[in-house]
Formats: structure tokens, sequence, C-alpha cells
């Protein structure tokens, strides 16, 4: 080989270096896309990866738990739909947005921007497919800040999204896939009742068992024991007088409700590796609350119970150094959620904004865990009149690293503490157990100094009143 050839071919060879070099800086340096996919209504542990496969499979699930980092600490703002989706989008806690049950609420979120609009303002091309739920007018872009919208069920919602996936894009994106499912597990219950079902249920043998912490909890507040009473005699949660086959059958319809989004989310990811998306884009996939399906005898969400409070929560991103760790740091999705794709876009994360990024927790697991505690809110209106007592009470919960503590408005004995470490079942209020008083009076501090830095006037209100009953 002559010296001229191989001085070209060597130059040839170092052209394609840089580039190759090149290419990959670029990838590393420009803006990822990012996906947030959110299921309804699915509670924490409501995927195989979780708690095996004799039951329940959701590859979709389990493979994102594979490719990133899984949170099992993570709360829901307000375990119900339009508070929680709310304090999503703004960034804000419900009592903060003025929307704390699934009406409209007082307005207040009119004068904090809605997630879509930091997005579109940076330059992001921004899409949302399926639920809405919240009080933003999602259509006008100019006050959600989603250009590209589709508000309808799972099955278009997610023909559209492909659609805007495998379009060419000019800009990263951000993209939501909101899909009902579990969330007709609301009319499971309904259409059992009458006799009939859209799912043929197999026998008894072959239907998860009860769940273990089935029955109520002992020393339960009685703002629980009158809301449970309430729920099981309202015509819209029919489950009063459930056998164990019947709430072993709701447990079961609930699986396959998770299944069927579960086969939303394969298509997601598949849709991602066949673009070449997934060398730059960023999952986060959560619920906006969960479901206790027959936990403590109790049917539906709005309740501070794990079932219905804690739900999924899995970051994936390429090159993520924790892929496949499991992490419990504390997260409320309501408010982090926002900062955290803000982090991933390179937008400024807004001072008003009273959350925090979660993305430095997913490139070194070993980092410490500086919150002392989150908290999250309801309002408990969908009851009915028991023995002529109505009760629409308001809750707040403190979660510790070890504790659960819960405070409500209503009753004689108002507050719960649960010792999650030894009884992460949540069987036992050991809120009057004198050997728990100093960690009693640690949690009531936690909730007025949330309430005093965020302007919980309501939390306040239900302190002082506890407080002058000692």
């Amino acid at each position: 080989m002559k010296l001229t050839t191989l001085w070209l071919f060597a130059i040839g060879a170092l052209l394609a270096c840089t580039a190759a070099t090149q290419a990959a800086d670029n990838a590393r340096t420009r803006r990822p896309n990012l996906l947030l996919i959110i299921t309804d209504q699915q509670f924490s542990e409501g995927m195989s990866c979780r708690i095996g496969n004799r039951y329940i499979n959701t590859p979709g699930m389990d493979r994102l738990a594979k490719q990133g980092m899984l949170f099992t600490r993570a709360y829901a703002a307000n375990p119900l739909c339009t508070p929680f989706r709310t304090s999503l989008f703004s960034g804000h806690y419900p009592h903060q947005t003025g929307v704390q049950t699934n009406g409209r609420g007082t307005g207040s979120h009119k004068t904090l921007p809605c997630l879509g609009t930091y997005f579109a303002k940076a330059g992001y091309e921004t899409g949302y497919f399926g639920k809405w739920h919240t009080p933003y007018a999602l259509k006008d872009s100019s006050e959600s800040g989603f250009e590209t919208v589709h508000e309808k069920d799972c099955l278009y919602s997610t023909k559209r999204i492909v659609t805007f996936l495998e379009a060419k894009h000019d800009k990263p994106f951000l993209a939501v896939a909101s899909f009902m499912n579990p969330h007709n597990i609301c009319e499971w219950s309904r259409f059992q009742k009458m006799g009939s079902g859209p799912l043929e249920v197999p026998p008894v043998e072959q239907r998860p068992p009860l769940p273990p912490n089935h029955a109520s909890p002992e020393n339960e507040t009685d703002v629980m024991a009158f809301m449970r009473k309430s729920y099981q005699a309202h015509r819209l949660f029919p489950v009063g007088d459930y056998t164990e086959d019947d709430w072993r059958r709701h447990v079961w319809g609930y699986y396959r409700l998770i299944e069927r989004v579960d086969a939303h989310v394969v298509k997601l990811l598949e849709v991602l590796e066949a673009t070449g998306l997934d060398k730059n884009t960023v999952v986060l996939f959560t619920s906006d609350h969960g479901d206790c399906h027959g936990a403590h005898r109790w049917v539906q969400k709005t309740v501070f119970y794990d079932e219905s409070a804690r739900i999924p929560l899995i970051l994936s991103y390429p090159g993520q150094p924790t892929r496949g760790q499991t992490c419990d740091h504390l997260i409320n999705t309501g408010v982090d959620i926002g900062p955290t794709l803000l982090d991933f876009a390179g937008i400024p994360i807004p001072n008003a904004l009273p959350g925090k990024s979660f993305r430095p927790i997913t490139e070194d697991k070993t980092r410490k865990d500086d919150r002392d505690y989150i908290v999250s809110q309801n309002r408990m209106v969908q009851c009915v009149p028991i023995d002529g007592v109505s009760l629409t009470p308001d809750g707040r919960m403190v979660r510790s690293a070890r504790y659960k503590y819960c405070l409500y408005s209503e009753g004689k004995q108002r507050e719960s503490l649960v010792d999650m470490e030894e009884d992460p079942l949540e069987t036992v209020n050991r809120a009057a157990d004198p050997q728990l008083r100093e960690v009693l009076l640690r949690h009531r501090g936690y909730l007025r100094e949330f309430a005093d830095k965020h302007g919980d006037a309501t939390a306040k209100s239900m302190l002082d009143a506890v407080e002058r009953d000692m």
C-alpha cells in the first residue's frame, strides 16, 4: 500500500472517530425528550416486579423498573384524582391550588402556571394524550402549555401518542400519556352487584387471596370508622355485604385492569425503541393515587392507607447509573415530579415551587434523604349519612422515615400513629400509646412546621383543636 493511501486511510479513520465522538457528545448535551406516563388508581405494589407474577403480569412496568429506579416511598399529594392532578400540573400542594375534591375548587390554581407552559416557553414541543381531570383548560395552550392535545380513552390516546412519537421532531418534546385504568375498578363492584360484568371470573381457588390486612385496624380514628360504614352503605361503593369470595373476585378484577393498562405501557416502550427515541428520552411512570382493593375492608381511594396514598414511581433514562435499583427516599409526587422534569430539561426550577427534583437520587443512590417527612392532604366528601350523621372531614398525613401520623378535623379520637417499620400493614393505631408519646408530639411538630411554611390554615386549625383537647 502506498504511503499516500496509508495517509488518507489514517485521516479517514481519525475523522470517523472524531465524528463518532462528536455524535456521542451531542447526544449527551442535547436536551432530552420527556415522556410522563400516568395510570389511574394503581397502588404502589400493583406490578409483578413487586408482588410476583402468580396473579398479575405487567411486563411493561417490570421493564421500566429494570431500566430505571423504582421509588418505594412515593406518596400522592392527595389520594384523589382532581386534587392530585392539579397538584402535579401546578407543582403546588392541594391547599395552595384550592382544589381539594373532584370539583373545580376555589380557582386559586388560576394564579399558578401549568407545567406545560414552562416547557413550551423553553422551546419544547408539548403534547398531552388521555385523561386530564384538572380545572386547567387543557385545549387552551396559553393556559395549559400543551400544543397537541387528545383527551380521549386509552385506545385512541395510545394511537395518537404513537403518531406523535413517530413524527419528525425538530425540537425536544414533553409528552404525557394519561391512561384511565385501572380506575374502572370503580365500576367493577357495581357490575358484579348487578350480576354482570365485562370479564369472566375464574373459580375462587384461582383468585388472589385476601390482602393480609383485610381487617379493620385496631383503635382506628372515629373518622375512619364512620367513613368505612358510610362508603359501604353508598350505592356507588356496594361492598357492605361482600363475602370473602366477593373480595377475592374484586382483587382479581383489579389486577386484570392493571394488566390492561400495562399493555399500553408496553406499546409505548416498543415505539421508543423502534424510533430510536429511547436513546434520548427520559421516561417517568406513576399513578395519580392507589386503590385499597380490600385492605382494611376499604374499597376505592381518598384515604391515607398505603394502598390508597402510596403510588408507583419509576424514573428511567439513558445512561442511568442506578438501573434496576430501588430507593426508599420520601417523595411527594404532586410537588416533586414537576421540578424533576424541569431539571432534566435544564429549565430553571421556579423558587415558588415547594417541591424538589429527585433526579440527583437516581444519579447517586448513596445520597442521604435530606427530608424528615412529607405531607399528604385529603377532604373526604364522598359519603352518605349514617344514623342521621354526615361528615366531610379534612385530613393530613405526615410520613416520616419510620412513622405515619394522621390527623382529622372530626371526631373524639382524631389522631392515628403507625410504626411503619414494625407494622407496615397499618393494623394498629398507637396514637394513645404512652411509649410513643414523644414520637406523636414530634409528628405534630412536623405538621405545624409544614403548615407555617406553606400557609396551610386548615392544618393549623386541626392542630389547635387537638392540642386544646389534650
